[in-house]
């Protein structure tokens, strides 16, 4: 588990603002917002992310029977706030076995949903199919948000992205089957608005995912 902030394109090691720049900075993408460590997930690790985040914190709700929370991830520090979060869940997949999702929220350029989606980023907009009919059409925030399929993933995953709430909006999930979870009419709630409804949230083990 990492115990440093790090890139959120590569996962490099990033220096924080110092003498001759006052932005984080990585050697190889230059100007970042860091990711920073992720820590074991509760409902604690959660509210400290959605208290920071400058974007939504999405989260199915109600989670889908038998999937809990898994974990989460933010992109930027103290003074910028969290400009990317990721919130992973995990459960039975619609075919049988465990799945795995995470439900990434960024401004444009921060990369972390490329990342995890395993394309070159930092955005999804060249990999997405929008001459076809958007794939899944889910709700975020109360209205009706479309998704299309991201091309280029590796095998072992699928990827649709969209636009919520004037972000990007991503949903990658493990095995590729489990995306027919995708077509259940998810709603999804940004956290920042939830309350106290936070604290029922089911906690379970720490997705490798995010550490990927």
């Amino acid at each position: 588990m990492r115990g440093e902030p790090s890139c959120p394109k590569c996962g490099g090691r990033v220096r924080p603002p110092g003498l001759f720049a006052d932005t984080w900075q990585c050697d190889v993408h230059g100007t970042v917002h860091p990711l920073q460590p992720v820590v074991p997930p509760s409902v604690e690790a959660l509210t400290v992310v959605v208290k920071r985040a400058r974007v939504p914190v999405w989260m199915p709700w109600p989670l889908p029977v038998g999937w809990l929370f898994t974990g989460i991830a933010c992109a930027g520090d103290d003074r910028s706030g969290g400009r990317a979060t990721a919130v992973a869940c995990s459960g039975p997949g619609p075919l049988g076995g465990m799945g795995e999702l995470l439900l990434i929220a960024e401004e444009l350029g921060v990369g972390l949903g490329a990342r995890y989606a395993g394309i070159p980023g930092p955005d999804p907009g060249p990999h997405m199919r929008v001459d076809d009919p958007p794939d899944v059409k889910l709700h975020a925030a109360g209205r009706p948000t479309p998704l299309w399929p991201v091309r280029d993933v590796p095998p072992d995953r699928a990827v649709f992205a969209g636009e919520a709430l004037g972000m990007w909006l991503w949903a990658i999930v493990w095995p590729e089957q489990t995306g027919l979870l995708m077509y259940d009419e998810l709603v999804l709630t940004d956290l920042r608005d939830a309350g106290a409804e936070v604290d029922l949230l089911p906690c379970g083990a720490l997705s490798p995912r995010l550490l990927d």
